[in-house]
């Protein structure tokens, strides 16, 4: 069992940046493969990004190559997304998510969700 708390959210202007964490619990964090996964308003959850259990693959999607970057800290049990030169629509709610999968982009693969942290972009 894992239980997952986002935080960082925020309102930002384009250009600026946030750094969002998520907190995990349970002893098994190391095994999970991570993820980060956006919703906006009226849209469909849709993967940002993701990390494997070792840190040593990472994923994102094509709309924030170059500017997002997934992390992980397995001793602290956190995982982080830095945001940088945000566009107004990357604004949503921005949720973490963990599986012990093999498909890592697909929302239905991922077991456990946080809460979400809403990002506001504005131009």
């Amino acid at each position: 069992q894992v239980q997952l708390v986002e935080s960082g959210g925020g309102l930002v202007q384009a250009g600026g940046s946030l750094r969002l964490s998520c907190a995990a619990s349970g002893r098994t964090f190391s095994r999970f493969v991570m993820g980060w996964f956006r919703q906006a308003p009226g849209k469909e959850r849709e993967f940002v990004a993701a990390i494997g259990s070792n840190g040593a693959r990472t994923y994102g999607t094509e709309s924030v190559k170059g500017r997002f970057t997934i992390s992980r800290d397995n001793a602290k049990k956190m995982v982080y997304l830095q945001m940088n030169s945000l566009k107004p629509e990357d604004t949503a709610v921005y949720f973490c998510a963990a599986t012990y999968g093999s498909d890592w982009f697909s929302d239905r693969a991922y077991n456990y969700w946080g809460q979400g942290t809403q990002v506001t972009v504005s131009s």
